[in-house]
């Protein structure tokens, strides 16, 4: 019975503050405002603020928020593991079926990082006539067609 004075009072409040927003000649803040604190009177018209009241009271709900609270933590907790470890469930479910994840050419060496003067670039090489010259004269017409 209290929340739903609470909600009436908090709605005629806002209609009392759209009223002189109005009188303002602030029309879309008015109806705004006018909307926001029809909202309260709305919930305790369908029934929601008697059901939250009750919820509220309720000690069968709080331990069913307790334990939704304790699933969160759990799930949370195995993310964090997860991350630490560096794996994924599916990254281990590769892993133990035998499957090769990770790097596409892991026998390749990094980038040098060095500081100083880069090697001198090799001039192009010729290209090498090695008999499959008919492979390549479509893209060569194609190229002659466009200019290229």
């Amino acid at each position: 019975m209290i929340a739903e004075t609470v909600c009436s009072a908090a709605s005629a409040a806002g209609l009392g503050i759209a009223v002189v927003t109005a009188y303002r000649k602030r029309y879309l803040a008015a109806v705004r405002i006018a909307a926001y604190s029809l909202v309260p009177v709305g919930l305790v018209m369908t029934g929601v603020v008697g059901w939250l009241a009750d919820t509220a009271f309720s000690p069968t709900a709080w331990a069913g928020f307790g334990v939704l609270g304790v699933a969160w933590l759990l799930f949370a907790s195995t993310r964090a593991v997860e991350r630490r470890r560096g794996s994924t469930r599916a990254e281990r479910k590769a892993a133990a079926r035998g499957e090769r994840g990770g790097a596409v050419a892991p026998t390749a060496s990094a980038p040098s990082l060095a500081t100083g003067t880069r090697p001198a670039a090799k001039p192009a090489a010729a290209p090498r006539s090695t008999g499959s010259g008919d492979d390549f004269s479509d893209i060569e017409a194609i190229l002659k067609k466009h200019g290229i």
